[in-house]
């Protein structure tokens, strides 16, 4: 017995350290010495969970649970009633969960009226209506359970509740407030106000949101909060793995490839257990596949989309762009247009319209990639993120410089410059530079092309983009115009005639239509020229077009 009074000890104190390994091993060694008490249960399920034991975790909740009802402490009895229910439905048992869920809500007939239990047990209920897109009344259950967890003096309630209700009014349109919740909820969990596990569920559900609707100036403050926390205690495995795929994002958009890559590798080798991790797991095998896309490592990006499909991730549409850039354009253009008939929510939406766009574009499908564009316009007008802004304008551009509208493009690329530019974002910014350059080229402006070339080349060479970095290379280094010899080509006829008017900006069907050929033809002739002439776009061929003189039959456009 007195071993195990030390053990308990140990244990409790670890707990109050968060040294979760150490009390986890402790309350485990003392409960086999003798059935721990419910309180002491319920602090072993906690120290599971921080670990990524679930199922340890549902079990010593589970032996609370009777101990409390058996006891005649209803109440208590309801609350790990409630959290059981909450793992269940987190791991995808619903059913279970539900079967949870509704327990505790029978046993709330005999509590107190203004226990702060019947707000707990409003978050299935909130979960069901925001899940369905009913934010209104998302807002609604979230409101009462805030009112609740205020009246209960209750701050995971108060801040749980008060997170979710920013997620609902995210989606209502009412960013400023919704913004405000989250601030606030960020200084109660890093004040060290709330429970563990309620701490870890805030900061990961506010990064969640804030990921899901493009407010990344928050994402950063969030995720280095996180980090911190995560640092503070090293044998934490619960939110690691999605603290470290989060701060890979952030990489990957910030241009830190190489650190991106370190801790995506890290949380798929290390942070595998538990139902977060869970979600971690896929989305960092995704951000592996990203990075390998745009680095030209194309069998790895292959087996990293794999990885994040099995993990139960949607590898899409990163694989679809890997797909055009392996130069299977057919399969590209049916996985996009198959995930895009998919996603209803505007917001699932944005994610997969960029590429969409890029992957008309390249088709030769340029009323597509126009209403593409379009509806991107559209979801940037009803909500004002400067990543959507930025996404928008830069495809406006892209189909502009497609159509043959060189200054109505530079319009636009130059306003997603500005705000991929604010957003940190090394490749995109690139990427349009690049874009700037071929609509000054076309305007007969070639110093200002070169220049243009000359930055993103030398930023594509930073990154390691190499496959950017060959095609940007090739049109800084053109020779101009009047000194290439017109027929320094491999092209037919036939094809050089379709080059000139894809040069042009004409779409397949207008070319069909000037040549007396069919779609099918115009674009068999397409591939036949990207395949010969070694580019994947009808942007890079167009510039093709002019750096060897061939825009025109002239030889001048």
């Amino acid at each position: 017995m007195a071993a195990s009074h030390t053990d308990l000890d140990r244990g409790r104190r670890a707990y109050r350290e968060t040294a979760w390994l150490a009390a986890f091993q402790a309350l485990s060694a003392a409960d086999d010495a003798a059935p721990l008490a419910p309180d002491d249960l319920e602090q072993l399920a906690r120290s599971a969970y921080m670990l990524g034991r679930d199922e340890a975790y549902v079990a010593a909740l589970e032996r609370a649970y009777t101990i409390w009802l058996e006891a005649g402490h209803v109440v208590r009895a309801v609350r790990c009633g409630f959290w059981i229910g909450h793992s269940f439905i987190f791991r995808g048992e619903r059913a279970r969960g539900a079967g949870w869920f509704a327990r505790a809500e029978r046993l709330l007939d005999s509590c107190p009226a203004d226990s702060v239990e019947h707000g707990y047990l409003k978050i299935p209920r909130w979960l069901e209506a925001m899940g369905q897109g009913n934010y209104e009344r998302g807002a609604e259950l979230t409101a009462e359970a805030v009112a609740i967890g205020e009246r209960c003096g209750d701050p995971d309630l108060l801040w749980l509740s008060s997170d979710e209700r920013a997620r609902a009014l995210l989606y209502l349109g009412r960013d400023e407030e919704a913004l405000r919740l989250l601030d606030e909820a960020l200084v109660a969990a890093a004040a060290g106000d709330l429970s563990p596990v309620v701490t870890g569920i805030v900061y990961c559900n506010t990064i969640g949101f804030c990921r899901s609707n493009y407010a990344l100036h928050h994402l950063r403050e969030w995720t280095r909060a996180l980090a911190s926390w995560c640092e503070r205690q090293p044998e934490m495995i619960a939110h690691n793995g999605l603290c470290l795929v989060h701060r890979a994002e952030l990489l990957v958009l910030e241009g830190d490839w190489d650190r991106a890559l370190e801790l995506a590798r890290k949380t798929s080798e290390r942070f595998a257990s538990g139902a977060l991790n869970q979600l971690a797991l896929g989305e960092s095998f995704y951000c592996l596949g990203d990075v390998h896309r745009v680095r030209g490592e194309l069998d790895a990006a292959d087996d990293a989309y794999r990885r994040a499909s099995e993990a139960g991730r949607d590898p899409q549409p990163g694989l679809a762009l890997l797909r055009l850039a392996q130069h299977r354009n057919d399969v590209a253009e049916a996985a996009i247009r198959r995930v895009v008939s998919e996603r209803t929510l505007p917001l699932a939406r944005v994610r997969v319209l960029p590429a969409y766009v890029e992957i008309m574009l390249a088709l030769g499908r340029i009323e597509l990639a126009h209403a593409g564009s379009r509806e991107l316009d559209e979801i940037a007008a009803g909500w004002p993120r400067e990543a959507i802004a930025a996404m928008a304008a830069h495809a406006r551009g892209a189909v502009a410089l497609a159509e043959g509208r060189p200054i109505d493009a530079l319009v636009d690329l130059r306003l997603a410059w500005k705000l991929w530019a604010t957003l940190d974002a090394r490749h995109e910014v690139a990427r349009i530079r690049a874009r700037i350059g071929l609509a000054c080229r076309t305007l007969g402006d070639e110093d200002g092309a070169v220049l243009e070339f000359d930055c993103a080349r030398k930023t594509f060479d930073e990154l390691g983009a190499k496959p950017d970095l060959a095609w940007v290379s090739g049109l800084g280094n053109a020779v101009a115009p009047s000194a290439a010899p017109a027929d320094a080509h491999p092209l037919s006829g036939r094809e050089l005639e379709v080059l000139r008017r894809v040069a042009a900006g004409k779409t397949n069907r207008q070319i069909a239509r000037e040549l007396f050929i069919s779609e099918h033809t115009v674009a068999r002739h397409v591939q036949n020229i990207f395949r010969k002439i070694g580019v994947s776009t009808r942007t890079e061929a167009a510039s093709y077009a002019f750096a060897k003189n061939l825009a025109s039959s002239r030889g001048q456009f």
